[in-house]
């Protein structure tokens, strides 16, 4: 079970990074460095940003349940 969860947690967590990457740079900070403030942004979020953004708030918590998970069933088998 400790197994599953694993790699659970590993799958979930490239596609957390992989959804993180998706978005868009909002200007300020680390997305200028790699060209990402230098678009122009028509204002307000597309149905596509706003789907993205519940997208990664769910992959988020899933993550987070795993590493709970993860850590009671570690802390039952020892």
């Amino acid at each position: 079970m400790i197994l599953g969860f694993s790699i659970a947690l590993i799958v979930f967590s490239l596609l957390l990074m992989l959804l993180v990457l998706m978005h868009k740079g909002k200007g300020g900070g680390l997305s200028d460095m790699f060209g990402g403030g230098m678009q122009s942004t028509v204002g307000g979020s597309s149905v596509a940003e706003r789907n993205l953004d519940r997208i990664t708030v769910v992959v988020g918590l899933i993550w987070f349940a795993i590493i709970v998970a993860l850590g009671i069933l570690m802390k039952l088998d020892s």
